[in-house]
């Protein structure tokens, strides 16, 4: 059995859980907000390995989910990604991801949307300057260059709005390349090793370096993690926010958010997970 819902916003204890996963929505009866029976509960979702598989789409049955669960509550996602790769696994060709949830969260909400509407953004670029950003990644770039692993393909930096992603295989890799590089990742632990070089080396940047997905991890100013959202619904009068997530440990880019006091946190292991949850505490 699951516990009841926290009383209060901020209130909610850690949980930790396995299983869940989205689908494609339809949109043609969204719910008003001020309609729906539990209007003051926020259910933000992390989306890989939370709604969808890595770098994967989401299923219709998790699509369908989510729509459901949307009847009841106000749901959003908070993903590190930029908001064209959530496009691509949770939205469809006809249907904009920003118009499924009632808080769209790009780039741990550095980019972000409420009811399909753009709120205000902010950039990487120009809080850390043009010559800190190209000693950071000419440092990076021939680390990488030095690194031995067993294969290395293409886009090791990708600049985003709010931070960078650094992946030693490149994010070209296929999705078998990116499956056998978590496995490789998990033994050597590359990319913790070269989180910890970089921490050493910038020491004096004040940026903050998060481990996730399978094959990568984020660099973005400190605060800017996925807690950086929350300014966005702080004043919305929510009682309750949840955050589902999968990479919730120390150095996971769920961490911080699935930490914070100001939610309830649970921890999944897939998307079916994720859906088990969501079935028992919302009964949907």
């Amino acid at each position: 059995m699951y516990a009841a819902l926290a009383p209060e916003l901020g209130l909610g204890t850690r949980r930790h859980f396995v299983n869940i996963a989205p689908s494609k929505m339809a949109l043609s009866s969204v719910v008003p907000i001020e309609e729906r029976p539990n209007k003051d509960i926020l259910v933000l979702f992390d989306v890989d390995g939370t709604l969808t598989p890595a770098r994967q789409d989401a299923t219709p049955e998790t699509l369908q989910l989510l729509q459901d669960l949307r009847k009841k509550v106000v749901i959003g996602f908070v993903g590190g990604s930029d908001l064209p790769k959530q496009q691509e696994q949770l939205g469809a060709a006809d249907v904009n991801v920003v118009d499924m949830f009632d808080y769209a969260f790009a780039e741990n909400g550095l980019t972000a949307y409420h009811m399909s509407k753009q709120l205000a953004s902010q950039s990487f670029i120009n809080w850390l300057g043009e010559g800190k950003y190209k000693d950071l990644v000419n440092f990076i770039l021939h680390y990488v260059a030095d690194m031995d692993i067993p294969i290395k393909r293409g886009t090791f930096v990708e600049f985003r709005n709010g931070m960078i992603n650094v992946s030693p295989i490149g994010r070209n890799a296929s999705t078998q390349e990116r499956n056998d590089f978590e496995k490789f990742d998990k033994e050597t632990q590359v990319r913790a090793k070269f989180v910890e070089k970089l921490k050493e080396r910038f020491a004096d940047y004040g940026l903050t370096y998060s481990i996730g997905g399978q094959i990568s991890f984020d660099v973005f100013p400190a605060g800017w993690d996925k807690t950086y959202c929350l300014q966005h619904v702080q004043d919305a009068g929510f009682k309750e926010i949840h955050f589902f997530g999968d990479k919730t440990y120390k150095g996971g880019n769920d961490y911080e958010i699935y930490e914070d006091d100001r939610t309830i946190g649970h921890t999944v292991e897939s998307p079916a997970d994720t859906a088990k949850i969501l079935k028992e505490l919302f009964k949907i």
